[in-house]
């Protein structure tokens, strides 16, 4: 007696395989499942977003088109806040003066942060020193400019007592209309110029070595490398400090509250000290609320301005 043995359908087979389903529900479920605990962890981070920036920057736009004090309900007034401000003499003299300080600001902050983030590069490998160089970032801005504020004093401070014993007049570092914004950029120039270096010996740190070791063996001298490879490479980085210390130094106050409170004869009286005295000196929150829109206007134009013609989102390294 024959055995026939049937073979199977080749076709039949692929039917099968065509109607198996896919396990694609597992899969969905699981990343659900991600999904959920990674909300879990932005929540903490989400409630005070939008508690602490969110809504305050909501509530600032709304009180700008009012007249509000804190003493009464607000009163919607429009836009008469804003065209009052384009005719502001106060307000223009307090962007002028601030212009003046963001340029000493960052010209000087810039330039040594570069220099010092080629010395730990290149020179201070110790741990010790890059750090050291970090602690001025690490104390408050207040106790910083209460520092600075008793030893550039008239009278008694110990950089003018070295400036007499030298035979020079003294100078009124604080007190002068030529010398307070040049004096409150140094004070932050020197605070905040360790924090800016390390973010750039960062970037410094991201550049290939090879791309040195090519420059060497064609004979490229130290500035040539500096300017033709060091430079652009540090692009992206330099475009990411610029954008950070132009938005903070626009923002200066408590330096200038500590020294000179806006003073000598509103010389150094930045945006932010000339809407803190609208608000809390004379209680005009509504004004006050149109001076910080216009600010964070214009802030988000200078970074995108930024961020868009210095190509801070590409790099020669691509």
């Amino acid at each position: 007696m024959t055995t026939i043995t049937k073979l199977p359908d080749p076709a039949a087979g692929k039917a099968n395989s065509r109607r198996s389903p896919k396990p694609a529900m597992p899969s969905l479920i699981r990343r659900l499942g991600d999904l959920k605990i990674a909300l879990l962890f932005i929540l903490p981070a989400m409630i005070g977003f939008v508690a602490f920036f969110l809504i305050p920057t909501i509530r600032g736009i709304y009180l700008s088109f009012t007249e509000y004090s804190i003493l009464g309900d607000p009163t919607w007034i429009g836009i008469k806040n804003y065209t009052a401000i384009f005719s502001d003499d106060l307000f223009w003299n307090a962007m002028t003066v601030t212009v003046q300080y963001v340029a000493l600001n960052i010209g000087f902050q810039t330039v040594i942060a570069i220099g010092l983030a080629l010395l730990m590069h290149r020179v201070a490998k110790s741990t010790f020193i890059r750090g050291a160089l970090l602690l001025p970032f690490l104390v408050a801005n207040v106790i910083v400019a209460l520092l600075w504020f008793w030893m550039l004093d008239y009278q008694l401070g110990i950089v003018n007592e070295v400036i007499s014993w030298m035979g020079l007049p003294r100078i009124a570092f604080f007190g002068s209309e030529q010398w307070a914004i040049p004096t409150i950029a140094f004070v932050n120039v020197w605070r905040h110029m360790g924090y800016t270096a390390l973010l750039i010996f960062a970037g410094l740190q991201a550049i290939p070595n090879h791309v040195y070791e090519v420059a060497s063996l064609d004979g490229a001298s130290p500035s040539r490398t500096f300017w033709s490879i060091t430079m652009p490479l540090l692009r992206p980085v330099l475009v990411l400090v610029l954008v950070v210390t132009v938005i903070g130094s626009f923002q200066v106050f408590d330096t200038v509250a500590v020294t000179t409170g806006g003073g000598p004869v509103n010389a150094s009286r930045v945006i932010q000290m000339y809407i803190y005295q609208k608000a809390f000196a004379e209680s005009d929150f509504g004004y006050a609320s149109a001076l910080s829109v216009i600010l964070f206007v214009i802030l988000a134009l200078v970074a995108f301005i930024q961020m868009k013609f210095l190509k801070g989102n590409e790099s020669d390294l691509d």
